[in-house]
């Protein structure tokens, strides 16, 4: 298509051939070649000459000259020539020369995005074989539990039988002594189904913990490639395609309220990372600050809706997660995490590597162990549930707390001791 262009724009319009010594007419500015237009010209009739490609008509044979624009300047001489068909065959093939490198780049731009998309699905196939795996391993327990409670009911119904039977026999009989002996023997206790309740409920929060854990690998993933330009139009897809998916809406991301942080703790750029500080920060004193405790709130809170987050905690030091209502005091004893009614803190460094929890001055140790520094926080506001998921390999549910909650909710992080920290790590989420 280009060397047809080419080859069309240097072809004089009355011979049809390469223009040799081109001239251009003054008036309508068209190119000919210098032979060509002046035979026509004395071919026509004097005071009518015209223009063979416009028409256009004159009066006066209008002045021409050499035409340099469609000359190609020759290499020996460097004076204008006459294009020849030698000048336009390189000029075709520089421009096939052009195309194939075009090509080749689109080509490389292809295999990139192809290799992007390949990673997504390898990526996303993760997730969905651990969730696999988390679901039929939960369920094989669920199995084993429930054989178990048929089995022990089965015992229970053989011995409620034969003690049925004992009880006809024990009431045929008249002699006092026998009786007495018999129900001497018949104390066994009954079965109780509510000890081997199944919480199904826990259950199903921990497969869709698993799910939202191995998404939020893949978008981070995705957001650490920026070789391609398509890449961030992908990475819309991937999170549009986990909406539909787990039945989720996209909100934006949590971070700290510096102007609630403690003067003994350093907050960074991006709001994310919280750290203990040796030395006072020297902000401002504000009525929102805490001044006893180091402690930093959210900048957003919660007042409906279900929610989950993930953060990264320190493997050394004193740390404390949680929720606080807006109302909780800024100094003295009451504005710490869980010494009120108003806060519900999980945290490690009351007893070692233990994990505890607090609420209303409670504290309770866990017979966990921490054996990783990342936990997912899953808020239900209207079911009244706060629940804490350690994950490791299976992830593994750790602390749940119940309440009625009559306020908004904020997170909260405390950090207590030197080398502490805790840094969200996840994107907050509100599921449906």
């Amino acid at each position: 298509m280009a060397s047809a262009d080419l080859l069309d724009e240097l072809t004089c319009a009355i011979c049809t051939d390469i223009y040799r010594d081109p001239a251009v007419t003054v008036n309508c500015g068209h190119s000919f070649c210098h032979e060509c237009i002046t035979s026509t010209w004395d071919n026509q009739e004097k005071r009518k000459y015209f223009c063979p490609e416009c028409l256009g008509r004159f009066r006066v044979r209008p002045l021409i000259k050499r035409d340099l624009k469609v000359g190609i300047p020759c290499t020996y001489c460097f004076r204008f020539m006459a294009p020849s068909a030698e000048h336009a065959e390189k000029s075709v093939q520089s421009l096939e020369e052009l195309r194939r490198q075009v090509q080749e780049k689109a080509a490389g731009v292809t295999e990139r995005v192809t290799a992007l998309i390949t990673n997504i699905r390898e990526q996303a196939e993760t997730p969905e074989k651990e969730a696999l795996s988390e679901i039929s391993r939960q369920e094989e327990q669920v199995s084993l539990r429930v054989s178990d409670l048929i089995r022990q009911l089965e015992i229970k119904k053989e011995e409620l039988s034969r003690k049925m039977g004992d009880i006809e026999e024990l009431c045929n009989m008249t002699d006092l002594v026998t009786v007495l002996q018999g129900q001497e023997s018949g104390r066994d206790d009954y079965c109780d189904a509510e000890r081997y309740d199944i919480k199904v409920h826990d259950l199903g929060e921990l497969i869709k913990v698993t799910l939202y854990s191995g998404l939020a690998g893949i978008v981070t993933a995705v957001t650490r490639w920026r070789r391609v330009p398509e890449a961030s139009n992908l990475l819309l897809d991937v999170i549009k395609a986990s909406d539909v998916s787990l039945d989720v809406n996209t909100a934006s991301d949590v971070s700290m309220d510096v102007n609630t942080a403690s003067n003994y703790v350093s907050v960074s750029d991006d709001l994310k990372t919280v750290s203990w500080s040796e030395m006072t920060q020297s902000r401002p004193e504000t009525p929102e600050r805490f001044q006893d405790f180091h402690q930093v709130l959210s900048s957003s809170r919660f007042s409906s809706g279900r929610h989950y987050w993930e953060v990264e905690v320190s493997e050394s030091g004193w740390w404390v997660v949680g929720m606080v209502y807006p109302t909780i005091e800024r100094r003295g004893d009451q504005s710490a995490i869980g010494i009120n009614s108003v806060s519900w803190g999980l945290g490690r460094g009351w007893f070692n590597n233990q994990y505890s929890v607090i609420h209303d001055s409670k504290l309770i140790q866990l017979p966990h162990s921490s054996s990783g520094q990342r936990l997912g926080i899953l808020l239900d506001y209207e079911v009244g549930r706060l629940s804490f998921y350690e994950l490791c390999d299976p992830i593994r549910h750790v602390h749940t707390f119940t309440a009625v909650f009559t306020e908004p909710l904020h997170a909260v992080f405390g950090v207590y001791r030197y080398n502490s920290s805790v840094r969200i790590s996840g994107i907050l989420c509100p599921l449906k």
